[in-house]
C-alpha cells in the first residue's frame, strides 16, 4: 500500500492488522460472525455484521450492544497500531473496515434509540476519519 507525503501537517493514515484466519473462517469457512467474534473478540468485522443483523431485523438495543462492543474493539486495535485519537483511517483498507462500519452502525442504532449527541457525534467521528466510509455507509 503506497502512502503520499501529508502535505497539510496531520497525522499520517492508521492501518489495522489483517486477521487472514477471521476473514477465512468468515468467508471461505462460512462460519456465523457470532462464532468469529467469540473466536476472535478483537475482530471489528465480526461485531459490524452482527450488529447489521440485528438492525435489520429491528433488534436495535442488541445492534447498538454489538456495535459499540466492535467500536471500543477497534478503538484498543487503532490505538495499538498507533493513532494518537484522530487522523484518517481509510475506508480501502479492508481491516479498517469492521471499525468504520461499527462505528455507522453505532450511530445508526443511537438515532434510533433517541441517543442524538452519540448519533451525531458517531457520524461526525466517521466523516472525520473517512470520507469514503462516511459517503458508503451514511444514509
Amino acid at each position: 500500500m503506497t502512502t503520499h507525503k501529508n502535505l497539510l501537517g496531520g497525522p499520517e493514515p492508521t492501518y489495522l492488522p489483517e486477521n487472514e484466519e477471521a476473514y477465512r473462517l468468515l468467508d471461505d469457512e462460512a462460519l456465523a460472525p457470532v462464532e468469529v467474534a467469540a473466536k476472535f473478540p478483537t475482530f471489528s468485522p465480526a461485531w459490524a455484521l452482527l450488529a447489521e443483523e440485528a438492525f435489520g431485523r429491528g433488534a436495535v438495543v442488541e445492534s447498538y450492544a454489538y456495535a459499540r462492543t466492535g467500536y471500543h474493539r477497534g478503538l484498543d486495535a487503532l490505538r495499538r497500531a498507533g493513532w494518537k485519537g484522530h487522523g484518517p483511517i481509510p475506508w480501502e483498507h479492508r481491516a479498517n473496515q469492521g471499525f468504520l462500519r461499527c462505528l455507522a452502525a453505532l450511530a445508526r442504532a443511537a438515532g434510533e434509540i433517541d441517543e442524538k449527541d452519540e448519533n451525531e457525534r458517531c457520524w461526525q467521528f466517521l466523516k472525520d476519519s473517512s470520507a469514503e466510509a462516511y459517503a458508503e455507509l451514511h444514509g
